[in-house]
């Protein structure tokens, strides 16, 4: 019993630690390390990380976290699918909030380009949901995984280690969710494939 416990806990914590939120940070953290952006001055990045982190992690966390609260529902309660429409609500509105606000200043435009890609993913994920519960954990890593193909070609950087650290945290990541019952594997792959196609086609075509 206490060695279950011991899993349980561990998944919980990866899910805790890779959030479906974090996508747009890895983005941006990676644009910045591997583009000439890397020439910028270290305070204006570390605005625009702070900025981005604010809108796409503090914020949304911070809401859902109070509206489930409010509702008196534990994480696996609010993990039901027709619960979850309010989180994907909240957590696209922060979304659009940080586009806006990197638009109104004028941010570079790949910066905002990973945040909409980013919300691509949350927006198809909120319609499939729907229908068919989906995992926005896989996603938003899939998606990690999408913007990483995007911009090594883009600024030819060889993104093999890195794709091979993402590929890892993924399947991680997508045991720790079947093992605390939240996602089925079709789920989880699905969730993993939308978010590499969202990123691809909302970066691109951004």
């Amino acid at each position: 019993m206490t060695r279950e416990k011991g899993f349980i806990y561990g998944a919980r914590v990866v899910s805790l630690i890779f959030t479906p939120f974090y996508l747009p940070l890895v983005g941006l953290i990676a644009l910045f390390t591997f583009s000439y952006l890397n020439l910028l001055p270290i305070e204006y990045r570390l605005l625009v990380v702070v900025m981005v982190y604010f809108f796409t992690i503090l914020l949304p966390t911070f809401l859902i976290h109070l509206y489930r609260r409010l509702q008196g529902w534990s994480l696996l309660e609010l993990g039901q699918k027709r619960r979850r429409i309010v989180p994907y609500g909240i957590s696209i509105f922060c979304y659009a909030m940080c586009l806006w606000v990197l638009q109104s200043l004028h941010i570079y435009h790949f910066v905002s380009s990973i945040v909409f890609g980013a919300l691509v993913v949350q927006i198809v994920c909120a319609i499939i949901n729907m229908w068919w519960k989906i995992s926005t954990h896989t996603a938003a890593i899939g998606g990690v995984a999408g913007a990483l193909f995007v911009f090594a070609d883009i600024f030819g950087f060889n993104p093999v280690w890195w794709f091979c650290l993402v590929f890892f945290l993924a399947g991680l990541l997508g045991s720790a969710r079947m093992y605390l019952r939240q996602h089925t594997l079709p789920q989880v792959v699905a969730g993993f494939g939308i978010g590499i196609v969202c990123a691809v086609f909302g970066i691109i075509f951004y």
